[in-house]
């Protein structure tokens, strides 16, 4: 499976959040959008804050066995960032301590974590909900994770894996060569072991990005014609596909300067801009937290090292549930992305859908 270089491998300037967030506020340059702040503002919204933490997403580290051309992470195989053992264990006392009933485990690939499964099995014997979100092609790349659908299974685990189309040139452009074959195939293991099939209670959930600088066509309407493909062509069920909107960051970010077209994807999801959405925004009931310990509102505001609110806590080890349960959010212009059209989020749609895309 063929890979590219990261955009700090390959020392392109927007490796670095300041630059990332440089772009995102030069009005001169890139013409003048109204301020997120002010957007909410207008919707008696502002200030945004948390309602509650219900899910931990844990960042155990940028190391991954591909390299997507969307990637707000700037994940690949040339990045080292690893979650240490103790930060790890801060997060489980901190899942233990409180009423936290959801884990979800990103990356890069979560699963090259030499204590990923380890750390699952914790957080199961507590009883925690846990969210995997995998590449699928992991499971593939090498005989030591061969065994992952059972793992998963073991423990319940709930798998969330981008599949961007069902067909392989559209994911593979997107990808990398050769991902979607792999991908298929693990998806005909994962449910070989029940995943995503009727009763079994092992959650088997797709993410589709965009391909392009376009929102995400309506998510009903994609899940039903994934459903459909992925079974006639690969016999492959599963349970719910996720459209997310892509954030104008890191690669995708690249690819909107580089193509021309961030101006105008910026100004549509300016335009596409949902007051429902933006009740709904996933920061409001998440917490993320990253490889070296460190507390966001998000994945995104994490990638642009965006902190938290200056009067709360920085760090799993000053963890306090009752001062960040209802935080001030942090918000900068890429929050447009979760609030455009029917909302974006991890778990996909957050409202109706209301800006209509062509699937193919």
């Amino acid at each position: 499976m063929k890979t590219t270089k990261t955009l700090l491998a390959s020392g392109n300037n927007l490796a670095q959040p300041a630059q990332q967030l440089d772009i995102l506020n030069n009005t001169e340059q890139y013409g003048t959008f109204t301020p997120f702040a002010t957007q909410l503002q207008s919707i008696g919204l502002y200030p945004l804050h948390a309602t509650g933490i219900k899910i931990l997403q844990i960042n155990v580290g940028k190391r991954c066995n591909q390299t997507c051309k969307h990637c707000h992470v700037d994940a690949g195989p040339d990045r080292r960032e690893t979650m240490s053992l103790e930060i790890m264990q801060k997060c489980l006392k901190i899942l233990a301590d409180t009423d936290i009933q959801t884990v979800d485990i990103t990356g890069g690939a979560p699963e090259l974590h030499p204590h990923f499964r380890w750390f699952v099995q914790q957080a199961a014997q507590m009883g925690k909900h846990i969210i995997n979100r995998c590449n699928l092609t992991i499971i593939r790349s090498n005989p030591k994770f061969y065994d992952l659908p059972q793992f998963f299974a073991q423990h319940r685990v709930e798998i969330v894996s981008s599949l961007p189309h069902y067909a392989a040139l559209r994911t593979d452009s997107q990808r990398g060569d050769g991902v979607f074959a792999a991908s298929i195939e693990a998806l005909q293991l994962l449910n070989q072991v029940g995943y995503g099939q009727p009763n079994s209670g092992l959650l088997l959930n797709l993410v589709y990005n965009p391909s392009g600088a376009f929102l995400p066509a309506p998510q009903h309407q994609l899940e039903a014609e994934f459903k459909r493909q992925l079974a006639s062509r690969y016999n492959i069920s599963f349970n719910q596909l996720f459209a997310i909107t892509n954030m104008p960051i890191s690669r995708f970010l690249d690819y909107l300067l580089t193509s021309g077209n961030y101006t105008a994807y910026m100004q549509q999801l300016l335009d596409a801009f949902n007051p429902a959405a933006a009740q709904n925004v996933m920061c409001r009931n998440t917490l993320s937290v990253s490889y070296d310990g460190y507390l966001y509102d998000c994945d995104f505001n994490q990638m642009l090292q965006l902190h938290l609110h200056p009067t709360m806590p920085q760090h799993v080890n000053q963890f306090n549930a009752t001062q960040l349960n209802h935080r001030p959010i942090t918000l900068n212009q890429h929050c447009y992305g979760c609030t455009a059209g029917a909302g974006s989020s991890c778990a996909g749609n957050v409202a109706n859908q209301t800006n209509k895309t062509n699937l193919t």
